[in-house]
């Protein structure tokens, strides 16, 4: 038998490392970070955009959470090319501010140890190879398709005449309801043509793919079981995600695993960290964005504290949550605000719809029992104390709750233990201007709708003011504020299929908004 001359392994080693670096070796300084901002990360191209400058949005980091879609008053406002700034149009779309607190590396399962030559064949090391230049492209081109849907919106924010030949069988937003209308409706209509969802199959019911939907947590369970039907926004291809829901339903787990009175959340943390270690070591997604693309949905007061089971589902993904408490960390950058909805019937029937402002006799009210700290001082100080302020711990028998609301100009949103509330959306289904008594509270869809223009918010030190605020409102102002509450009640809406617009759309399209705010980057 010949021996191999030594210039043989030169001549199949060089062209191997050659590839090796040629794939492995690329955006070093990128890949410190898993996840960072879009726009410290992407810079602008006009590869990105097919029209304009291709300058992206940028984001400063001490922008307040409510200037995502800033227009002062909410109006809608004409731009002209000619004197429009690209300062302006970060101004008129300002994205939601970049977190200040970077995924950090992952603990969990690491990637493949250096390749040697002598576990590896030459043939396997050009496969591997191919393999991750596959998935790095495919990653880039959903960034890529990111980039150019914020590109898109800047541009129709830009084009006058664009903006004024608008087009929607279903609706257009319009009006100071919302922060910037038209901001949003470019917006809502990129998540439809580009934003896909990643549901895991892993996880059998009730704890996964399963939810409430007659309850106080009908959000959750609803939300949980739209997803399972949807075929437009949802993909089953993990690869064209560009986030991944985690099916869980912290209800369910309370319901099944925790131990009454126990006050122990251990179990329902162990099932968590089990369920993200087997897809993280299923799948490569969970470990290539540190959680950052991946999103927990939770209606129960115990969602947030559950979520701190694993450091990066607390700290980098997506949580969607009505205990929306920034004081007990909530960051509006990157969580979304979920309303508290409570559908007794599982359906919105009967409850939808009220009198105008002309057959609404009472001023405010409340009923409620004493329920956290706030309620306490509004049942001290108005109770049986003035008729104009019905105001209930308990109501009289026979006494319809809903009709009381459907009377009543102002309804008392107060906070209970947590800082939700479902007579915030019971207050817009009814057509009554909502009152809100919360603090450190996130209202829902925040980033899009302008509460100021329909609702009342009121600090805890003035409940004993809490007339002479609502009587301050002049008739004309209190009339067009009711019309506007009609105005955003479709968004509150659960509908069955899900509408255009609805709650459930409204709830994706706040994940839209964050998920465009970061860039994942694939591991070198």
């Amino acid at each position: 038998m010949a021996l191999i001359k030594p210039w043989t392994f030169l001549v199949i080693l060089v062209p191997i490392l050659l590839v090796y670096f040629l794939f492995f070796a690329v955006d070093s300084e990128s890949s410190t970070s898993a996840a960072t901002s879009w726009f410290s990360s992407f810079s602008a191209s006009n590869s990105f955009v097919d029209a304009g400058t291709g300058t992206v949005l940028s984001s400063s980091r001490e922008e307040h959470h409510d200037e995502f879609l800033n227009n002062e008053e909410g109006r809608v406002t004409s731009t002209s090319t000619s004197n429009f700034r690209d300062d302006d149009i970060d101004t008129l779309f300002a994205s939601l501010p970049v977190p200040s607190h970077p995924p950090s590396q992952s603990p969990i399962p690491e990637p493949p140890e250096n390749i040697s030559m002598e576990s590896y064949r030459p043939k396997e090391v050009i496969s591997l190879l191919g393999r991750t230049r596959r998935n790095y492209v495919k990653l880039e081109r959903l960034e890529l398709g990111l980039a150019r849907a914020r590109a898109t919106i800047k541009e129709a924010l830009r084009n006058q005449t664009q903006n004024s030949n608008l087009a929607d069988s279903d609706y257009i937003p319009l009006g100071p309801v919302y922060r910037n209308a038209r901001a949003f409706y470019w917006s809502y209509k990129e998540m439809e043509k580009l934003f896909r969802v990643y549901v895991y199959d892993e996880g059998e019911p009730p704890l996964f793919h399963d939810g409430p939907c007659r309850s106080i947590y009908s959000t959750e369970g609803r939300f949980i079981h739209n997803m399972e039907m949807e075929n437009r926004l949802r993909t089953r291809d993990p690869d064209q995600a560009h986030v991944h829901f985690l099916p869980f339903s912290v209800v369910k787990m309370v319901k099944f695993i925790y131990q009454p009175r126990s006050f122990n959340t251990a179990a329902l943390k162990r099932t968590i960290i089990d369920y993200v270690n087997v897809i993280s070591t299923k799948y490569p997604y969970w470990n290539r964005s540190l959680g950052a693309d991946h999103f927990m949905l939770s209606c129960h007061d115990w969602g947030p504290d559950s979520s701190r089971a694993i450091s990066h589902l607390y700290s980098n993904s997506i949580r969607v949550l009505c205990n929306a408490n920034t004081s007990e960390g909530f960051h509006p950058s990157k969580d979304v605000s979920l309303p508290e909805i409570n559908l007794k019937t599982g359906l919105n029937t009967g409850i939808i719809g009220g009198p105008s402002a002309s057959h609404r006799p009472i001023l405010a009210f409340f009923a409620g029992g004493l329920h956290g700290p706030i309620r306490p001082l509004i049942l001290k100080h108005w109770k049986g104390k003035d008729d104009s302020m019905q105001i209930y711990e308990y109501l009289p028998k026979g006494v319809s709750y809903y009709e009381k609301m459907k009377r009543s100009k102002f309804c008392i949103c107060p906070s209970g233990y947590e800082v939700a509330s479902p007579r915030i959306v019971e207050a817009i289904y009814l057509e009554c201007v909502p009152v809100i008594i919360s603090d450190h509270y996130v209202l829902p869809f925040s980033d899009v709708l302008n509460w100021k223009a329909f609702s009342v918010n009121v600090s805890v030190e003035d409940i004993p003011k809490l007339k002479n605020i609502l009587m301050s409102i002049s008739s004309r102002q209190y009339i067009r504020m009711q019309r506007r509450v009609k105005i955003v009640q479709r968004h509150f809406v659960m509908n069955t299929p899900p509408k255009r617009f609805d709650v459930y759309h409204m709830i994706l399209h706040s994940i839209w908004l964050r998920r465009l705010n970061i860039r994942v980057h694939p591991h070198d």
